[in-house]
């Protein structure tokens, strides 16, 4: 017996909210973006993590877009929020 499909991923979007992060230039909006995209990045890589099936491309890019957040908050000064 085939299992039903899986539900798409409510965290999916991870790399549209990793783009808003890195194409902000709101300063004030900055440290929310940065948030919003880390948090989605890390519960799709819990995902990840627990599926049979897994693209180890999309968990090396979740891993770079982490990284290259994280570089962001240094650079900019800006306290990590996640």
């Amino acid at each position: 017996m085939e299992k039903p499909p899986a539900a798409p991923s409510p965290y999916a979007n991870w790399r549209e909210l990793y783009q808003a992060a890195l194409l902000e230039t709101d300063r004030g909006r900055l440290s929310r973006r940065i948030a919003d995209a880390e948090r989605a990045l890390v519960a799709r890589g819990r995902e990840l993590f627990f599926e049979e099936a897994v693209d180890p491309a999309e968990q090396r890019a979740i891993e770079h877009a982490l990284n290259a957040l994280h570089a962001l908050e240094n650079c900019l000064g800006l306290k990590h929020t996640a």
